[in-house]
């Protein structure tokens, strides 16, 4: 039984490790608490294997060590989870932004499209501009926005 117990120890042992691992490798699969409990149950199986399955309090043990593996890893998941902007624009969120002309802004409709960050938008403007033209965002209304040609832009169209 000492042989397959030290078996079973290793086993959980690598099983941990290969968790944890798998978390540093892609942060957010929350795997390291688990990870934790799995490599602190097959280190304490290797060294008290009779205590952890022949007595009460294995399984308290290892109730503690999941609590002690859950509080331990909590500043690494604080850390770990960047402030970002919302995902959320609308387009008065957009004034001032940069972007590119994907579709031919026309005067007085909201047929012209244009790309800003990774989104593209309806864009109006009181002057045509024509596909790739750089443009800045002075303002937005429903779901466009107001756009103005690059002055480097419009002195290469003019």
């Amino acid at each position: 039984m000492a042989d397959s117990g030290f078996a079973i120890g290793l086993l959980l042992i690598v099983g941990g490790l290969i968790l944890i691992a798998v978390e540093f490798a892609h942060p957010g699969a929350f795997l390291l608490i688990p990870g934790s409990v799995v490599l602190a149950g097959g280190i304490m199986y290797i060294f008290v294997p009779d205590f952890l399955t022949q007595t009460v309090f294995g399984p308290l043990i290892v109730a503690l060590v999941a609590l002690v593996a859950v509080f331990a890893t909590l500043p690494y998941y604080r850390r770990m989870g960047a402030v970002h902007r919302p995902m959320s624009t609308t387009p008065d969120s957009l004034t001032g932004e940069w972007g590119v002309v994907v579709a031919p802004v026309v005067p007085d409709s909201m047929s012209g499209k244009v790309r800003i960050r990774s989104e593209v938008w309806s864009a109006r403007s009181d002057r045509p501009i024509p596909v790739g033209s750089r443009v800045r965002v002075r303002g937005g209304e429903g779901v466009s926005v107001w756009v103005q040609m690059d002055e480097s832009e419009t002195a290469r169209a003019g």
